[in-house]
């Protein structure tokens, strides 16, 4: 398939997909002590999308090692993966699982799910962007999307928090979650 045979819009992506962990990027933002941001980012994810010819028949999942969590600091990792945030030992995995997609443009999609986190499942909807279709060298058909959306960690189970001195907690309770996703047509 040529560049400009490449899916061009939300309405030329029918096939299935498998998310390309190399040059995809789930993260999320925290507010911390109240003054600054913390990002971090899911290093091992897997996924994969079928679309029909019409998008109410789509399909979507992800997996998230909760492992895989990275925010630059060993010692800020280890606390998030332990039982006070993931607990990874008893939680190994997030996952995201839809329920529906709709178009809300020409290039805009609404992708609902159940988000399980910790244990705790809920509905959410991410509002994506596709941000076009090429063929890369390699022959294969990618396709990319951007998308975020804002949870409250604690409807998630998520619950641990200090209390500052100066007022405040030290973790918000709402994360902005992210999503920068190439995905590889394989069918």
């Amino acid at each position: 398939m040529t560049e400009s045979a490449a899916a061009a819009t939300v309405t030329d992506l029918a096939g299935t997909y498998e998310i390309d962990p190399a040059h995809t990027r789930i993260g999320f933002v925290a507010r911390h002590a109240m003054v600054t941001k913390v990002r971090g980012a899911f290093n091992d994810v897997a996924g994969t999308a079928t679309v029909g010819s019409d998008l109410s028949d789509a399909r979507v999942e992800v997996t998230i090692q909760a492992a895989s969590i990275d925010t630059r600091n060993e010692q800020r990792d280890g606390h998030l993966r332990s039982n006070d945030f993931l607990a990874m030992d008893e939680y190994p995995t997030i996952t995201f699982v839809s329920t529906g997609v709709t178009q809300t443009g020409p290039t805009g999609l609404d992708i609902t799910g159940d988000l399980t986190i910790k244990g705790t499942t809920n509905s959410v909807t991410v509002p994506f962007e596709f941000e076009g279709g090429a063929t890369d060298p390699f022959g294969n058909q990618r396709v990319g999307f951007e998308g975020s959306v804002r949870i409250n960690r604690k409807d998630f189970g998520v619950t641990w928090n200090a209390a500052l001195e100066t007022g405040g907690v030290l973790v918000s309770e709402n994360i902005d979650l992210e999503f920068e996703i190439s995905a590889i047509k394989t069918a």
